[in-house]
């Protein structure tokens, strides 16, 4: 149905933001050179079958880093292979999570090794005398396990150990079931329970070894870390703490309108980070002091996160052109295991971009439209290249790592309303 109501848009300007952009010059072998001065070489021996861990998550250069993982096992003897380790992600099933590796680039060929996969779990042990811990059957049967993650502010909960290895190790690894049992405490049990089952794991498993990579603002590796097992409750506190501070943000804390382009698994587990949007809507989880945004635009899905809409429930408005992409199934899948289902939920739909930003612009019920607070970005981990309205440029012009672009220009639609990209 075709809205009678129509608002002026704001003109808007192109900005730049910049970050510090401290990089690894070859990362991959930066990974070849930590693993092989590790401590892999005296847990593993020669013919030992290992696994190699890949996650869901767009990781900078993984099927190159990962290639670097699988040459120092072999030069150290043992014999590798690719286990995903990514809960219930990929619909939970091997199939599906075979295919999120592919999309990056990991594949047999690509990184000499097999790709092993399997939804089997075995119980290594509990915590507080009734809850299972579980972990993959490949991972339990193998000679060793290397951990390959990157280290980053989880997207639903606080703790000393978010997004990393001790959640790859205890999560990602306890397959569906895993993830499950994990989720099901709540976005407020998950700092307590993650390390009690990383300990049990670490004793009755045979985890030789985790690799953790850090990023800058702008998706590039910036540090590699070969963590020994014995340390991992020790460093990777430190680490994260070290990615926090890596983290890209938006120019301005108070916005009216933010128009993001698109969401997806890729992006964040989220969709869209809930630390750059500063929405986490979670019970029993403290939200963000900034930035604060009155209405969250988004307008499209990844080819990446193949159907998967996990976070689109954090938006307020989105397109018929999303909604048309999303798989259920994946989708659902992943909330349910989760149980944050809040976050499957479909925003108020637009049928084309225009609209969908015009209800943005219409509910905020301001007598000039046109004056409100409008940012416009790619995704949440793309944010050097925004455009700002004009109501936002006296604030960004003091502050010397924005750089304004050029003039006003109008909002790009098409004929069909769908909004041109930056």
């Amino acid at each position: 149905m075709a809205r009678e109501v129509q608002v002026d848009f704001p003109r808007m300007f192109p900005i730049r933001q910049s970050f510090p952009a401290e990089r690894l010059e070859h990362p991959a072998a930066e990974v070849y050179r930590c693993v092989m001065a590790s401590g892999l070489g005296g847990r593993i021996k020669t013919g030992d079958r290992v696994a190699i861990t890949a996650g869901s998550r767009g990781i900078s250069g993984i099927a190159g880093l990962t290639r670097a993982v699988v040459d120092a096992v072999r030069e150290l003897g043992g014999d590798p292979f690719i286990l995903p380790a990514m809960g219930s992600h990929g619909g939970a099933t091997v199939a599906g999570q075979v295919e999120i590796l592919a999309a990056y680039g990991i594949a047999e060929e690509a990184v000499g090794a097999p790709i092993k996969a399997t939804m089997e779990v075995v119980q290594v042990g509990e915590v507080e005398g009734e809850i299972p811990v579980v972990l993959n059957r490949l991972a339990a049967e193998a000679d060793g396990v290397v951990l390959v993650n990157r280290i980053k502010p989880h997207t639903a909960f606080r703790g000393p150990f978010e997004s990393g290895l001790m959640k790859m190790m205890t999560i990602g690894l306890g397959n569906h079931k895993g993830a499950t049992l994990a989720h099901s405490m709540g976005a407020g049990g998950l700092p307590r329970m993650i390390p009690a089952w990383g300990r049990v794991i670490l004793r009755e498993a045979p985890i030789a070894l985790g690799v953790a990579i850090l990023e800058n603002a702008y998706e590039r590796t910036a540090r590699i870390v070969a963590v020994e097992p014995e340390d991992f409750e020790s460093v990777e506190p430190r680490l994260l703490e070290e990615a926090r501070g890596m983290m890209p943000r938006l120019p301005v804390s108070r916005i009216d309108v933010l128009i993001v382009d698109r969401i997806g698994k890729n992006i964040s587990g989220t969709g869209m980070d809930p630390n750059i949007i500063g929405r986490i809507w979670l019970p029993g989880i403290k939200e963000p002091d900034a930035p604060s945004i009155e209405r969250i635009v988004a307008l499209d899905l990844t080819e990446e996160t193949h159907g998967n809409a996990n976070g689109i429930g954090l938006a307020d408005i989105t397109t018929r052109r999303l909604v048309g992409k999303i798989d259920t199934g994946a989708t659902y899948a992943n909330a349910f295991t989760t149980t944050f289902l809040n976050r499957a939920y479909i925003p108020v739909v637009g049928e084309t971009d225009r609209e969908a930003i015009e209800i943005a612009l219409d509910v905020l019920r301001m007598e000039r439209p046109q004056d409100a607070r409008v940012l416009r970005i790619h995704s949440t981990l793309e944010l050097e290249h925004l455009w700002a309205s004009r109501a936002l440029l006296p604030e960004l012009r003091e502050r010397e790592e924005i750089e304004v672009l050029g003039g006003a220009a109008e909002m790009p639609f098409d004929e069909a309303g769908g909004l041109a990209a930056m």
